[in-house]
């Protein structure tokens, strides 16, 4: 399977099903298959890297306005550090130029704030001055800030190696990936789950998680079971170099709350840009693979005033992805109330690439021993809206903080 996995045929049973082969499923399963968690089977309906994952910006940052996401990032980061030892297969690509996280001036006590938790949480990044922030990254305009965070640790991953290498090294421990295999139904009975309904016949099981990313809810819903998902778009831009910017070194990952957008390097002389947007609602079937021209314009105006050496950069392309928001914006990690058996990884706003290692070891843990010990899953938990308490960051960052997607 290593070398073919869409040649892996439907198995009649087994102990586990993980629906959806992204970078989340992907990662549960390789951890279950370490732990030896019996005949686990990952169903996808097109092909690895179809999704979300193969369509992220993959940055790896510890920055959070909350310390529970970034404490997944920080136990996510030491994987993608040493993937080779880890994994075993394949080679994430990941890259660590460094990372700046730029904020208004209005902005600047929750960033020290902030940071003072981020440390106190086991992360290394700190607060520097606009002048210290220049000489970080001479290519950045700071006339507009007052104060920045540094995390020197982070950057950023080929989102498609990773998968890539966690497929083969989860296949190398005995998963079969079966692709071009939809999932249509999870089955139930007596509040148990039973087995997954596909579009090439059912598989019997005895768990199963929803990995699905845009399509989550599709599963979900016919189960009763309504969390607010909603698809939307996330969409990125690819410029050209200008010949008076100097290629040879990567310049630092930015996130900017002033133009609400991030950005970090692309191979050897192009910088992959987002920004925040109005119109992200799509119907994941059936979306624009490309950026509107009015989009791209304004990633060029974002990335121009940050970085002033792009006024006259060349678009060099781009291309559009769904992802699942929740209605607070935050990861849903989980089981799920009212089957025995069910688990969700949703509603991930876009910014669970990074997280990625570290969700796959909490859902392996959970699945197996019931709970999960390399992080607590409490704050991710799916019934926190059917409690009525949703997961709100005491210190968001810009007007519209708490609207954000993946620039949060």
């Amino acid at each position: 399977m290593s070398d073919h996995p869409n040649t892996q045929a439907l198995p009649a049973s087994a102990d586990i099903v993980i629906i959806g082969a992204g970078v989340n499923g992907l990662a549960t399963a390789f951890e279950l298959s370490k732990r030896n968690a019996g005949r686990i089977v990952v169903l996808e309906r097109k092909f690895i890297g179809a999704g979300a994952s193969g369509k992220s910006g993959a940055l790896v940052r510890q920055h959070y306005t909350n310390v529970p996401e970034a404490k997944l990032t920080l136990e996510s980061l030491k994987v993608f550090t040493n993937w080779r030892e880890y994994v075993g297969h394949g080679d994430c690509g990941f890259e660590q130029p460094g990372f700046l996280r730029i904020v208004a001036p209005d902005d600047e006590a929750n960033l020290r704030e902030n940071v003072a938790d981020l440390q106190e949480g086991g992360i290394r990044t700190w607060v520097i001055t606009p002048e210290e922030t220049a000489e970080l990254e001479p290519l950045l305009y700071v006339g507009d800030i007052s104060a920045a965070a540094f995390e020197p640790d982070a950057g950023y991953a080929d989102p498609n190696a990773t998968m890539f290498g966690y497929a083969t090294a989860a296949a190398a421990n005995g998963v079969t990936i079966v692709t071009d295999c939809e999932a249509i139904s999870v089955q139930t009975d007596g509040g148990k789950v039973t087995g997954v309904v596909t579009a090439q016949g059912t598989i019997a099981c005895g768990q199963v998680l929803i990995a699905a990313g845009a399509f989550a809810d599709k599963l979900l819903t016919p189960l009763g079971l309504d969390i607010g998902l909603t698809p939307y778009k996330s969409q990125v831009v690819l410029f050209r170099h200008p010949i008076s910017m100097d290629s040879t070194r990567k310049h630092r990952v930015v996130i900017d709350t002033i133009t609400e957008a991030w950005l970090r390097p692309e191979g050897a002389n192009t910088t992959l840009i987002g920004i925040e947007f109005p119109d992200r609602k799509a119907d994941p079937d059936d979306y624009p693979q490309f950026p509107p021209p009015d989009y791209v314009a304004q990633c060029h105006a974002a990335l121009a005033r940050r970085f002033p050496v792009f006024e006259n950069a060349t678009m060099r392309g781009g291309w559009t992805g769904m992802y699942m928001m929740s209605p607070d914006h935050h990861p849903i990690i989980g089981r799920m109330d009212g089957y025995d058996g069910l688990f969700v990884m949703s509603g991930d706003s876009g910014a669970c690439f990074k997280t990625a290692p570290a969700t796959g070891m909490a859902l392996s843990e959970l699945m197996v021993d019931g709970e999960a010990k390399v992080i607590d899953l409490h704050p991710f938990r799916p019934s926190r809206f059917a409690e009525g308490q949703p997961w709100v960051d005491p210190r968001p960052y810009g007007a519209h903080g708490h609207e954000l997607s993946i620039s949060r």
